[in-house]
């Protein structure tokens, strides 16, 4: 147990000591990008999907017809 928490102890000195962290205006800069990015991926999927469902749909009325 003593290692883990040792493990830990020298996590959170390393992330205090070492790392660069961004400045605040960045951070909430690629937030936004990250959001947007996001976003336009879902409707990009739910626009394949809907595609797909509605070619689907029709072939297999084409089918049965």
């Amino acid at each position: 147990m003593t290692k883990v928490v040792n493990y830990i102890s020298e996590a959170f000195e390393e992330l205090k000591s070492n790392v660069t962290w961004p400045v605040w205006a960045d951070v909430q800069r690629y937030t936004i990008i990250v959001a947007l990015f996001s976003v336009l991926f879902a409707l990009a999927t739910w626009g394949v999907d809907e595609l797909f469902a509605k070619s689907l749909e029709g072939f297999f009325r084409w089918l049965k017809g």
